[in-house]
C-alpha cells in the first residue's frame, strides 16, 4: 500500500481547504434576422437564467461535465466545447467557494435544435441580460475570442452554410463584432475575405428582394 503523501510541513492534500470546481459553457450561435445570441438556462434553484453548467464529479473529466451538463440541463448533445479560462474571482458565487473553468462552442442554429423549449432560451449575445453568479463575464470573454477569430477569417465556425453571399458573411461578421462595418471600410472587408474565398461553380444567385443577381461562395479551406 502507498504511504500517504505528505509535503514538507507533514499535511497531506486532505488537509487543505479545496474549492468545489464548476463548469459552464457559453453556447453561441446565429440567426440572420436576430444576429449572434447565447444558449440560457432557467435555473432549477434559484429565479432567473444562467449558462449551463455543472459540478465536477468524483473521477469526472472537464469535457465530461460539459457534455453532461448541456444534456441535462438544456438537451443539447452532439457539441464539444473547448476551455476558454478558470474564473476564480472571491465571491464570484454565493454557494461557497467555487471556481469555473469556462468553455466556449460555437455552432449553427441547426445544432440546438432539440434543446428544451420550456428551459432554455436564446439571448442576445451583446446584450445577455442579468445572470447568474459572473457568468456575464464568461460570455464577454466569449465574444473577445470569437472576435479574435473573426477577425482575418471568413466565418471560421461555420455560422453560415457551406456556400453564402458576400453580403451574408458580412452580416455574421457584424453579429460577431456587434457592430455594422462602416461605409469606406466595406471594401477593405471585401477584398481581405475574398483573399481566402473560392467563387461556387454554377454561376451567381440571386437573392431574395430586388438587385443584381449576387455571386455565392464558400471558403478555400473547406
Amino acid at each position: 500500500m502507498t504511504a500517504e503523501h505528505r509535503d514538507s510541513r507533514g499535511r497531506a492534500l486532505t488537509d487543505y481547504p479545496r474549492p468545489s470546481v464548476a463548469v459552464d459553457t457559453a453556447v453561441l450561435t446565429y440567426h440572420p434576422d436576430d444576429g449572434l445570441l447565447v444558449l440560457q438556462v432557467r435555473r432549477a434553484t434559484g429565479a432567473g437564467w444562467a449558462l449551463p453548467g455543472t459540478f465536477l464529479h468524483p473521477g469526472e473529466t472537464l469535457a465530461r461535465a460539459v457534455r453532461r451538463s448541456l444534456r441535462d440541463k438544456a438537451n443539447v448533445g452532439g457539441i464539444d466545447p473547448r476551455q476558454l479560462h478558470v474564473f476564480d474571482r472571491i465571491g464570484r458565487d454565493d454557494r461557497g467557494w467555487v471556481l469555473s473553468v469556462g468553455h466556449v462552442a460555437v455552432v449553427p442554429l441547426g445544432q440546438l435544435a432539440g434543446r428544451d423549449p420550456d428551459n432554455t432560451r436564446l439571448a442576445p449575445a451583446h446584450a445577455p441580460g442579468r445572470l447568474a453568479f459572473d457568468h456575464e463575464d464568461i460570455i464577454e470573454m466569449a465574444l473577445t475570442d470569437l472576435r479574435s477569430r473573426y477577425r482575418d477569417r471568413p466565418d471560421p465556425h461555420h455560422l453560415l452554410g457551406e456556400a453564402f453571399t458576400l453580403r451574408q458573411l458580412r452580416h455574421v461578421h457584424e453579429a460577431v463584432d456587434g457592430v455594422e462595418i462602416s461605409p469606406d471600410k466595406l471594401d477593405t472587408f471585401r477584398r481581405r475575405m475574398q483573399e481566402k474565398l473560392i467563387r461556387v461553380d454554377g454561376g451567381p444567385v440571386r437573392p431574395q428582394g430586388r438587385g443584381r443577381p449576387a455571386q455565392l461562395f464558400r471558403r478555400d479551406d473547406d
